[in-house]
Formats: structure tokens, sequence, C-alpha cells
């Protein structure tokens, strides 16, 4: 059994295929204008290598903001319940999940089978989000994937007073102007996504283990700050990005189990 799973969000596009069960082909690109288009170029990069092409895949499910602008899907499902699914897959001691995607950030809460009892969901404000932190990194003309790194050199707890991402710009340009050191100054902002993540997640009620999704979650100075903000140590889970396609997949492969119906949650 060939399947697959898209999760098409703001920022990237995101396709997990499987063959009887197993992972054996993912990537994550950058999305256009176009989500059927970044679907397809996420698609390719993930049947690279496998000796597989799209018409050896049985079924697609997709989801995401982009899912229901993907030509080739068969099923659209929630992102919630895509992640929920992927994450108890990946890590079978995990109850909650973090998700800080590029424009949204979600806590949810499920059981032992991937069944979501709880969520809080956050695409309004832009503070506690990939692009926060995106924004401050351009500010400080610092490529992202360096923030981790930078935190962790850290020797001052600085704090962040603003959570708005303009007033929180400029405060953080009026530390560098006063000579704080980048690193004190990248930890701060790291505590400041943390301390709001943190307060969503509490607010449905903590369960453990925790884990975090997302391409933020592959940013060590964000996971030290969001461990610390819930005093816990969280699991990591292998293959954080690509995490909602990997449960879009894992419905997909129920689905084909079933005859092709949706199993009831």
């Amino acid at each position: 059994m060939i399947v697959a799973g898209c999760d098409v969000g703001s920022l990237s596009a995101k396709v997990a295929i499987l063959k009887n069960g197993d992972m054996i082909g993912s990537a994550v690109v950058r999305c256009g204008t176009d989500p059927d288009a970044s679907a397809k170029a996420a698609l390719r990069d993930a049947l690279a290598g496998t000796g597989l092409s799209a018409e050896d895949v049985e079924y697609f499910v997709t989801t995401g903001y982009g899912r229901k602008r993907i030509s080739f899907g068969n099923h659209e499902e929630s992102e919630i319940v895509c992640h929920a699914r992927g994450a108890v897959a990946q890590a079978g001691s995990v109850r909650m999940l973090i998700d800080i995607g590029g424009q949204d950030a979600k806590a949810i809460r499920f059981d032992e089978e991937g069944r979501v009892e709880r969520y809080f969901y956050n695409d309004k404000c832009a503070s506690g989000t990939g692009r926060f932190l995106e924004i401050i990194a351009e500010a400080l003309e610092i490529e992202l994937e360096d923030l981790g790194a930078l935190s962790r050199q850290a020797t001052k707890d600085l704090l962040l007073s603003n959570q708005c991402v303009i007033f929180a710009e400029t405060e953080i340009l009026s530390l560098v102007s006063e000579g704080m050191e980048i690193p004190d100054i990248v930890k701060a902002l790291h505590r400041s996504v943390a301390r709001r993540t943190s307060a969503m997640a509490k607010s449905i009620g903590l369960s453990h283990d925790i884990a975090m999704s997302g391409g933020v979650a592959k940013n060590v100075g964000m996971f030290d700050a969001l461990q610390e903000a819930l005093k816990c140590d969280m699991v990591r889970l292998d293959k954080p990005q690509v995490n909602g396609a990997y449960g879009a997949a894992l419905i997909a492969a129920d689905i084909v189990a079933s005859g092709g119906n949706r199993p009831q949650d």
C-alpha cells in the first residue's frame, strides 16, 4: 500500500509518502503563490529516490491552509487531527503537541490513539509564530537557522516587555543600540515566544508527554525556552516539520485499509 499526505501551510508545503506504513520519502518546499504548484513540487521532491511516480500513490490526504486547492487530493482533513495523529505515531508517549507554524500556533491534547480531546488555535496575532522569529531575524540581520545556536551563547537574562511584533522589533533594535549582546537578545526573543505559547497550552490543560512540531521545532533555542516555560522535559520528534503530512498519510492508509471509508473517530 502506497499513500501520501500533503500539508500546505502559509510558508511551506510538506509531503510524506508511506509504503505499507513506513515513511519512504518526505519533502519540505517553500510555498509560492499557488498552493497546488507548491504541493506538486513537494510531492516531486518526496518521490525522488523512491523509484515511484505520483501514479503509484493509491490515496492522497491533504491538510493545512491550502488543502482545498490541491488538485490531486482524494480527501481533506483538519490539520489539528493530522498533527495529533502524526505526533502519537512518531512518539507513543506523547499526549500533547505544540505546533508553531509560519502564521499560526496550535496546542493540541489527545489520547493514546491520537484522538483529539482539546485544542487551542491562534492565527490572529503574529507573535508566537514562526513569522515573528523571521521578522526579528531579518531586523537583526541574522539567518533564521542561526537563532538557536546564538541563543545558547547567551550569558545574560534579558526581558522583552512587548508582545506585539511591531513594538517588539522596536524594543529589540533599542537593545542593540544600547550595546546589548545579540545572543542575549535572541534568548530573550525565544523566551517571549515561549511565554505566549506556553500560556496557550496551559489554557487547555497540560497533558504529558509534550512534543513540538513545525519548522520552529528545529530551533534548539526555541525548544529550550519552551521547556523552561512549561517546566518539563519535552519529547523531540524525529521529523517535526512533516508531522502534519505524516499524520495525513496515516489517515490515507486508514481509508485505503477500510475500503475507502473514513474511519470514525
